[in-house]
C-alpha cells in the first residue's frame, strides 16, 4: 500500500494512528545496542503478550512514568508497596502477574549485564553481532534459543514469539516486508 507520502510501509503500520507509524518508521527493525533501551522493549514486549503492540504503544509513556523511565536498577528494587501502586495505575495494563514478573526479569536483566558487561553483549552475540533478515514468521530457532536461555535464567513472559518480536523491535531480526521503504533504507545501511 502506497501512502499519502508516497511511501510504502509494511502492512501492519496503521495509517490512522501517528505514534505507529513513527514506530514503523524510526525504531522498529533499527538495531539497538542501548542496555536501557533494550530493557524497555523487553518490558513492554512481555506486557503486550495476549494484547495487540499498538495498546501498549499507545500507552508507552504511563510505562516509562510508571516504570522509572525503565531504569532497571530501580525496576528490580520494587518490593510489594510498589507494585501494588501498578496495580492500581490506570494509565499501564494492570496485570498482577506481567507487573511481578517485570521486577523479576529486571534482576535477571542485572544478572546478565554482570555476567556479559552489558545486555547488549548478551543478545547480540546469539548473531555475532549482525542482523537477520526474515520475513512473515512469528517465532525462529534463534527466538527459541534465547527464550528457553532467559526462561531457565528465570524470566517469565518471554515465549519465543514475544522474544521474535522482541528481536524484530530492537533490530536482532528485520523483517520489514519486501518494498517498504525501510527495507530497503536497512539493506543499503545494514
Amino acid at each position: 500500500m502506497e501512502w499519502a507520502d508516497g511511501k510504502k510501509r509494511c502492512f501492519w503500520a496503521n495509517p490512522k494512528n501517528p505514534l505507529y507509524v513513527k514506530y514503523h518508521d524510526e525504531e522498529w527493525g533499527v538495531p539497538v545496542h542501548d542496555d536501557r533501551k533494550l530493557f524497555e522493549m523487553l518490558l513492554l514486549e512481555s506486557f503486550q503478550a495476549g494484547l495487540s503492540w499498538e495498546s501498549i504503544l499507545n500507552k508507552r509513556e504511563n510505562f516509562r512514568r510508571a516504570f522509572d523511565g525503565f531504569d532497571p536498577v530501580k525496576v528490580a528494587s520494587y518490593g510489594e508497596e510498589k507494585m501494588e501502586s501498578l496495580r492500581q495505575d490506570a494509565g499501564i495494563i494492570r496485570n498482577r502477574l506481567k507487573i511481578r514478573s517485570a521486577v523479576g526479569n529486571a534482576k535477571v536483566f542485572l544478572a546478565i549485564r554482570k555476567e556479559w558487561k552489558t545486555f547488549d553483549s548478551y543478545l547480540w552475540h546469539w548473531t555475532e553481532g549482525r542482523t537477520i533478515r526474515e520475513t512473515g514468521q512469528t517465532s525462529s530457532p534463534l527466538s527459541d534459543a534465547i527464550s528457553k536461555d532467559l526462561k531457565k535464567r528465570g524470566m517469565k513472559f518471554v515465549g519465543t514469539t514475544i522474544i521474535y518480536s522482541y528481536l524484530q523491535a530492537v533490530g536482532v531480526i528485520d523483517s520489514h516486508e519486501e518494498g517498504c521503504f525501510k527495507e530497503k533504507w536497512l539493506k543499503g545501511n545494514a
